[in-house]
């Protein structure tokens, strides 16, 4: 128990700000689409349990959420499951209950992910008065979209996802399209973004689809116990868990403090083997590719992708502000209905269970010896081959959740996807490089069409450095010092980019 508390711990462990992915209804959700990793965490869980957050979770989680936090702005974002089965009411009270707690000066703000199937008027008009920022999850056009996208009879959902994309837009909310590629929409690359440009999108997030096969539960309780079982089960805050009995023993509970339990994942529950509708390396690769290439000729600065938001900030020299390509992680962490805090969304395992907030501070939790550790381990467990990468800086290895395969020379720990994200940051490089010196320069980046067009037509050539030389494409317009960054931070320039 002593290396979950904070006793002897510098204050440095506590990160200035963390970001909670918040479940208010648990898995719950209203589809059944096929790839979903979240549906299963309803097993996680006794039979009978509500699955719905009680006023009191969320006082107190709101409570400790923003108290926790150094920094100006705090995000609360709602996930599942289907946030939106809570109803109308909750959100009102939470937005109320964020009020109570914000400090003097700080901003709050709100995103919602959701499949928009209970949208309606009212919704979208407390989402615009209270400025949430809506994920809507979509896969493409119809016959796209409904390969996996399914409701609870297997039957299509395009049109009601369809009819939520325009009541947002009617309603001026502001919302970003989630798109996960899997197997059969990763082949149609500038079918699925044109057909979201002709809907006027402007903000899109690609998400690859990757999940193990996991083998079936055929090691018993008493197997587990064996290898994992630890004396002290007082972190075991709550008996809605499934299994209250054997986990009031501890026995799929790893010790604190032992290294065997950062492994990259649950690994004795999955094989290595992928699911049918798991996206493939070389479709991931081909399909950032081939939509990059019509929009950096096109669509820079009209249209935004967040993969290629996050690469110019890797070539700019920044952070990248997506966790998957960060350096470590640790700091974005997922809070179920009852207060159980889990180390991050694909983590919610068992394995990965820090405590409920409900009967332990959740800085502790967050600052736990064992949260700082899992954060540190996506870049300290990297294989050789990762890190002598040329593009490591823009990738830093993916989400250790998917480094299952070996390397050429069979280290294990590689990801999945490495083939593709390596092809796309090779191929995107001479641009993103552009677009970067555009930046330092005071020009936006959306310049790069014009060097495109200009030496297309051959009055353009690669500079020395691998880049589009910019130096013959003026004029270009100049991006104000207090104007915000064009590379998308929602900064100013001159402190971001133009520093």
């Amino acid at each position: 128990m002593s290396s979950l508390t904070l006793e002897g711990a510098p204050p440095r462990a506590m990160p200035p700000a963390f970001h909670l992915m918040v479940k208010p209804r648990g898995a719950v959700c209203n589809l059944d689409c096929t790839y979903c990793f979240y549906s299963r965490k309803e097993d996680l869980y006794e039979e009978g349990a509500s699955f719905r957050m009680s006023d009191e979770v969320l006082e107190s989680f709101t409570r400790q959420y923003i108290e926790a936090q150094r920094v100006p702005e705090v995000t609360f974002g709602w996930q599942g499951g289907e946030p939106t089965l809570m109803g109308l009411d909750f959100f009102r009270k939470a937005v109320a209950m964020q009020e109570k707690y914000r400090k003097p000066g700080m901003k709050i703000a709100n995103a919602l992910q959701t499949n928009g199937v209970l949208l309606d008027d009212e919704w979208c008009r407390f989402l615009k008065e209270h400025q949430f920022l809506i994920g809507l999850s979509m896969d493409g056009p119809r016959e796209l979209h409904d390969a996996y996208r399914v409701d609870k009879g297997g039957k299509p959902t395009f049109d009601k996802v369809y009819r939520a994309l325009k009541l947002l837009q009617r309603h001026g909310v502001d919302f970003n399209i989630l798109c996960v590629l899997n197997r059969v929409n990763a082949d149609h690359p500038l079918t699925v973004y044109r057909f979201f440009k002709s809907e006027g999108v402007q903000f899109i997030q690609f998400i690859p689809a990757v999940e193990r096969i996991v083998r079936s539960q055929a090691r018993s309780e008493a197997e587990c116990r064996s290898e994992r079982h630890s004396a002290d089960a007082s972190w075991l805050t709550t008996n809605e868990l499934v299994g209250s009995q054997a986990r009031s023993e501890a026995e799929c509970r790893p010790e604190r403090d032992s290294d065997e339990r950062h492994s990259a994942d649950a690994s004795w529950l999955a094989t290595n083997e992928v699911t049918e509708w798991t996206v493939r390396a070389e479709q991931w690769g081909q399909f950032l590719c081939s939509v990059f290439d019509e929009w950096v000729r096109r669509d820079v600065g009209r249209v935004f992708v967040q993969s290629f938001d996050v690469a110019l900030q890797a070539w700019v020299g920044m952070e990248p502000s997506l966790c998957v390509h960060a350096k470590t992680c640790g700091d974005c962490l997922a809070i179920e209905h009852n207060g159980d805090l889990f180390s991050c969304d694909h983590y919610v395992d068992p394995h990965y269970f820090l405590g409920n907030v409900m009967e332990m501070p959740m800085t502790e939790l967050v600052a736990s010896p064992f949260q700082r550790k899992f954060g540190r381990d996506k870049r300290d467990t990297l294989p050789r081959y990762c890190r002598e990468c040329p593009v490591l800086f823009a990738c830093n290895g993916g989400c250790p959740k998917d480094r299952f395969i070996t390397t050429p020379d069979g280290e294990p720990g590689l990801h999945y996807l490495c083939a593709g994200y390596k092809r796309f940051f090779t191929h995107v490089a001479p641009y993103i490089r552009t677009m970067a010196e555009l930046l330092h320069r005071g020009h936006p980046p959306a310049a790069i069409m014009d060097i495109l067009r200009r030496k297309e037509i051959g009055a353009k050539h690669l500079s020395v450095t691998g880049g589009l030389s910019p130096t013959n494409a003026s004029p270009l317009p100049r991006v104000s010092r207090n104007a915000p960054c064009p590379c998308g931070s929602g900064r100013k320039y001159k402190s971001c980019c133009g520093t």
